[in-house]
């Protein structure tokens, strides 16, 4: 702690499963902080006596996130060095160290993050999908309308989706996914990751259900998910507006109320055809 200045907060990656993956300046961090802040203290103790940092530790979890980052907000502007961990993985990613980040800008209190290990990125990495562009949605939701939205939303989704899921849960939200999505759409299941059993199980939807259902997994999964393809999707369309006439398409775009002009342009383009063409067919 430095007496008259503000600390600093510091989001300190740790390993997904392998220690070895920790690395050498979050270890140093660690042992320098005045304070550490972890998701759950019984679980990260076994962390520091592994690497023998004594720095005192205080609880920041889901259930306590809002209150707890006003007090450690507090704490950081009387100069308080504070590193934050997460049970596994990056902190801030699906993680409530979101709010301590949040509350921190708000009191002008200095953010920086130690990189390292994330499982949505390293389960990309060996999905053997487009890595690209992708999209991280982590857990889906609880609450049903909204779990419904997203799982609608993400029908239209090009880029490569990444998911997170309990293996408890895993059947269920691979069966809403496939319902969704296509029972033969590409996926790749990372389990156990930087372990020494880590799988990545390249299958479709319905290869994994016909695997899963019949034994429950072992260890969190990480659930990465082919994206729609752009060319597929476009054959759709123009497969939409060929079974229209020139007159219904017309009129999709004069209701959105454009110029009858610039419909005739836009009515040419999606068809394929000259804007001659249309005039014809109207005419």
């Amino acid at each position: 702690m430095t007496e008259g200045t503000a600390g600093k907060l510091y989001l300190c990656a740790t390993p997904i499963g392998n220690l070895d993956d920790i690395t050498l300046r979050v270890l140093n961090t660690l042992k320098e902080a005045d304070l550490i802040a972890a998701e759950d203290t019984r679980h990260s103790i076994k962390l520091l006596n592994h690497f023998d940092i004594k720095t005192p530790m205080t609880s920041y979890h889901e259930f306590n996130k809002i209150d707890k980052a006003r007090y450690l907000v507090g704490q950081l502007q009387q100069g308080v060095n504070i590193a934050l961990i997460t049970d596994a993985g990056t902190p801030g990613i699906s993680d409530p160290g979101e709010e301590l980040v949040k509350q921190c800008y708000e009191a002008g209190v200095e953010v920086t993050s130690l990189p390292g290990p994330a499982a949505c990125v390293t389960a990309l990495t060996i999905s053997g999908l487009s890595t690209r562009r992708f999209c991280f949605e982590a857990f889906l939701p609880v609450d049903k309308k909204e779990r419904q939205w997203i799982l609608e939303e993400l029908k239209s989704e090009t880029r490569t989706m990444i998911i997170y899921e309990a293996p408890h849960h895993l059947v269920r939200t691979l069966q809403e996914l496939s319902d969704t999505l296509g029972g033969e759409r590409r996926i790749t299941i990372c389990r156990e990751l930087t372990k020494r059993y880590e799988e990545a199980y390249r299958t479709t939807f319905a290869g994994a259900l016909a695997r899963y259902a019949a034994e429950e997994p072992k260890g969190e999964c990480v659930i990465a998910i082919e994206g729609r393809s752009i060319h597929e999707m476009r054959q759709e369309q123009q497969r939409s507006w060929d079974e229209m006439s020139i007159e219904e398409h017309m009129d999709v775009y004069l209701t959105q109320g454009v110029e009858r002009k610039e419909a005739m342009k836009l009515v040419a383009k999606d068809r394929g055809i000259s804007k001659r063409d249309v005039y014809q067919e109207l005419l």
